[in-house]
Parts: C-alpha cells; structure tokens; sequence
C-alpha cells in the first residue's frame, strides 16, 4: 500500500468522530490510533443499579426476518407430514392466525398462503424494503403482499409463485413451537417502523431511526446519500430506511474500499444509558472477531470467517449493517478489538461492549454473563431467507437457550426470541399508523395521513409505523407457562423493559420507548415455567419443574 493511500485511509475514522454529537463524549480517533472511549477501563467506576424484580439478567436472541403468520399461522396445528412431528397441549390458548381467521383458503391477496414443508426450508429472499412493506399492507387491508413483495424464482433455493404468501409450521420451526408450548408468545408484537433490518435494529437498541448522517468511505466527509439517509434537513440529518453499513466499523463497505457511503447516528442508544448507570452488557455477533486482525496504522481489521448452511451455500458470518451499536460512536469497537479476559466481558475495556458471539459462550461459562445481553447469529443461522433458513436457525437457537438454561444464571433469566423485520412474507394483520410522514415519495398515503413526529430537534421523517407483525417468545421460569399475550408490543418493547426493570431514563428524543409497553405482561410474579431442554430437531429433551423458591442467580 502506498504511503498516501495508507495517510488517507487512516484519516477516515477522524473524520467520521468529527460528524456526529457523541452521545458520552467518546472520541474515535484516526485508523491506527488508540480508541479512546468514555467509560473505558480506567474510567472511573460507576455503582451498578440493581435489578427492580427478580429478573437479573435479559438475553435477546434477534434474529432475522420472519413475520408471525409465517412461522406460526397454523399455531398449534401441524400437518406431521414431515419433519419433525409435533403435537400440541390440550389447553393451547388460542392465538391471532391466519387460520383462525380463516383466510387460508380465501384470502384477499392473489394467491391464498400455502404451507412449505421441511424440505423447502432454503427459499428465496423477499422484497422487505420501506415502502413496499406498506404496498402490500395497503392501509390495513394486507391484500398487496404478491405485487409488492413476493420474490418467486432465484437461485438454488425454492421458489414458487407468490411465495410470499409461504408458511411453515411446527414440523420445520418445531423448536419455537415447542418454547411456545412451555413459555409466553406474543401475537400482537410489530416492528417499530417499516423497512429491512438496520432500521428494525436501531429501533431495538434505540427506539429511533432519526438522527443520520452519511459519510464519504475514503474520505469521512459528510456525504449525500438518498439510499443512506431520507427526508434530511438542512444540516444533512436524516432518516434511516435502507441498509447502510456503519461507519464506525472496518469489515464496513467492504473495508471501506467500496464506493457506497456509510452512515453515522447522533443521539442516545440503551448501551450509553447501562453505562451510565453501571449496568452490565454486550452486543455479541457471529464473527466479529475478525478472521484478519487490526494491525495497526493503515489497516483495517477484516471480517471474512464464512460458514455453508443445510444446502450448502456459503457466506460471511459477519454483517455489519446488522450491528447497531456499531453506529453510534460511543458505542462502537471500529477494529473488533477483543476483550482483553473473559471478566472484562460485559464491562468497560476495549472491547466497547461489542464482542463475538463466542465471547457470550465463554462469560456464561465462568458464571459473569452480563446482565443484558444481545445476541445475533451469523448469517448461516439467523433465519434470513436467501442464506439462512428455519433449520440452520433453530440450531443456533435451541444451542444457546439450552446453555442458559444449564447455567446458574438460568432461574432469573428472561431470554426474548424476536426479528427485525419480516422479509416481506404474508401476515393477516397490520398495527395502525402511529408514527406518520410527510415524504409522498417514500411513503404510502396511509403514512402520510399521519404527521411525523416534532421534537425539539425538528420533524423525523420517514418513520412510519408500527411495521409488519413477528414473532415475539419470552422463555423464562418466571414465563406465564403456554400463554399467549395480546397486549400491543413492538420491538422498542424490549427498551422499555430494561428501563424500568433497571429503572434508567428514557432515551428521549422521539425514541419510541416512550410509547412502548414493557415485555412485562408475559411474566408472572413467581417461577412457574418448566425448564425444558429441546434437541437438535426442536424436539422435546427433557422437562423439569420450576423451583419453589424465587430466582437467586448471580448479576455479574
């Protein structure tokens, strides 16, 4: 590498901390420098803040793009056809369907929704963009999924016409039936927006979507981007409705050798708010650890440590647009810099809160698991049409509930299992607009009919929602056992429980922890749920009553 390319390259990341407001003073400071962050190891310390009930410990497996009626529209009825049977309690509560509404065999769409088997569990990636997702919604009527989402031939995976309208049923997601069986199940939780994963996850951690810039690859100069940000004010902050990768991270574009620009978000995510308060937590993903370490002044660390899934296709455990906190300076560990032991994880060091997902496997182990975890599989298994599957899914999924669940941690644990969008598959029901817009060219009428939100940074367009409805399982001992809840939720829902149950500040801003109903309702006061251990197949392994006593696990 030429010595001005190595200059200029190591000039990014500079560039990038002087675009956006830190939210707690971090500082990034050139590629090849030390990443100095506030509230790093030899930051003062800071009291932790105690739980408020019993539940010391949040884990959320999020996975990737899947709505409810597609992974549970025939709940609790399988056809045992094939795959993995499963058979159903008697006293299963009855949940919002698409059969119980009785729109399988007449449906308003052009096809009616159709079940794919265990077989056909690798199937092409749906159309999950901002505006098509309200297409297909059409103001409430859900009649539009075909025209607007329905991807139906690609290759080497199954297609069929209007697939879209595809479900599975618990002979293929045999796992998440069965946890729904034992646990506590939402069929009324939506994403907080529209749109594909980045902006369902920047509302997982931040309830918010407002507050981006884009940033020029080569040179970290603010940039303008239609596809990075939309409806910008005159100082260059947008919306987030796309896919960009964050800038604050090297496996981003590429290596930053792409010419797509990345994005950067101001403001506040719940990371910032534990740590102010002491609290425990980490972002773990499948490959972060780099398969090319950061080496210094001029390089970047790389992320291409790949894995082949049931039909043999390969790709990049690591997807950076699916890391959130990566956004956020504050936040962020640009170079995948490890931990520097297994006691540092979950607290400060240079490893920012950001880890891979082994890193999660080994703090269970030694009893420190944070008390709030996120955990994000590699692409193989987070369910993403395209590259991933329900299959490779549920063998990431059944492998860490089962290690938690043998943990001591286990008996005041909640581990939630939900999605950042839907992929664009079929789901009978939408959420009133709540949250509307103003941008006619990015959004539906429905959208615009509402106004967008005005807080004291100015209008947030484009943020149009609740989304498409998903999956949504809290699996605990202190889960109301084979429950399904009603109460509205959406992805900031999680936020809210964190917040209260940690008792931090709201993020304020527009975040939409500040209309989202806490997680709560599907927990009772006392441990009532079986602990239930499934095999590979999500199959049932073993069932063990709940403790008489009240969950005394350890906080680290």
């Amino acid at each position: 590498m030429g010595e001005n390319m190595r200059k200029k390259r190591a000039a990014v990341f500079a560039a990038c901390a002087g675009v956006a407001v830190a939210a707690s003073g971090a500082t990034v400071a050139a590629s090849g420098a030390t990443v100095a962050l506030s509230g790093g190891a030899d930051a003062t310390p800071v009291k932790a803040a105690s739980a408020k009930g019993p539940i010391k410990h949040v884990v959320v497996l999020f996975d990737e793009n899947i709505s409810f009626d597609h992974y549970f529209g025939t709940y609790p009825n399988a056809a045992n056809t094939d795959g993995t049977k499963f058979t159903a309690a008697s006293h299963t509560p009855k949940a919002n369907t698409v059969q119980n509404a009785g729109l399988i065999r007449s449906n308003p769409n052009l096809y009616n929704p159709f079940r794919l088997s265990s077989k056909q569990a690798v199937t092409c990636d749906q159309n999950h963009s901002y505006r098509p997702e309200q297409k297909a919604v059409n103001d409430g009527k859900n009649d539009k999924y075909v025209e607007n989402t329905s991807v139906d031939t690609c290759t080497g995976q199954y297609g069929a016409p209007g697939l879209a309208m595809g479900y599975y049923d618990g002979n293929t997601v045999t796992g998440l039936w069965n946890y729904a069986q034992h646990y506590a199940m939402s069929d009324n939780m939506y994403s907080s927006t529209y749109g594909p994963s980045t902006p369902g996850a920047l509302n997982l951690i931040a309830g918010q979507t407002y507050g981006v810039h884009a940033v020029d690859p080569k040179t970290g100069k603010p940039a303008t981007d239609s596809y990075v940000l939309s409806g910008a004010n005159a100082k260059g902050v947008g919306t987030v409705t796309n896919d960009p990768d964050p800038a604050y991270d090297d496996c981003s574009g590429k290596n930053h050798t792409s010419t797509n620009n990345l994005a950067v978000m101001d403001g506040k995510n719940i990371g910032d708010t534990m740590n102010d308060a002491g609290v425990s937590w980490g972002w773990f993903q499948g490959g972060f650890a780099p398969s090319t370490a950061y080496a210094g002044d001029g390089t970047y660390a790389q992320c291409k440590t790949s894995h082949t899934n049931i039909a043999g296709a390969s790709s990049v455990d690591y997807s950076p647009h699916h890391n959130p906190f990566e956004y956020y300076k504050s936040t962020s560990n640009p170079h995948h810099l490890p931990p520097k032991s297994t006691a540092e994880i979950g607290h400060n060091g240079q490893a920012n809160h950001e880890y891979d997902l082994t890193d999660f496997d080994k703090a269970l182990a030694a009893g420190t698991m944070p008390a709030v975890s996120f955990l994000k599989a590699g692409e193989y298994q987070d369910g993403h049409a395209g590259y991933s599957d329900p299959i490779d899914e549920q063998h990431f999924l059944v492998d860490e509930i089962n290690k938690i669940q043998q943990s001591p941690e286990w008996s005041s644990t909640a581990i939630v299992v939900t999605y950042d969008d839907s992929d664009g598959w079929y789901d009978h029901r939408s959420s009133k607009v709540l949250t509307g817009a103003q941008d006619a060219s990015l959004n539906e009428p429905m959208c615009t009919a509402v106004k967008e939100p005005v807080t004291a940074s100015g209008p947030q367009d484009d943020r149009c929602g609740p989304g498409p409805r998903m999956p949504f399982l809290v699996i605990s001992p202190y889960a109301k056992p084979n429950s399904i809840g009603h109460a509205p939720l959406e992805q900031a829902s999680v936020l809210t429980f964190i917040e209260q149950n940690w008792k931090l500040p709201q993020l304020g801003n527009g975040s939409f922890d500040a209309r989202a109903a806490s997680f709560g309702s599907l927990l009772s006061g006392s441990p009532k749920a079986d602990t239930v251990l499934l095999n590979a197949d999500g199959s049932v392994q073993s069932v063990t009553p709940p403790s008489k006593g009240k969950g005394k696990g350890k906080q680290s």
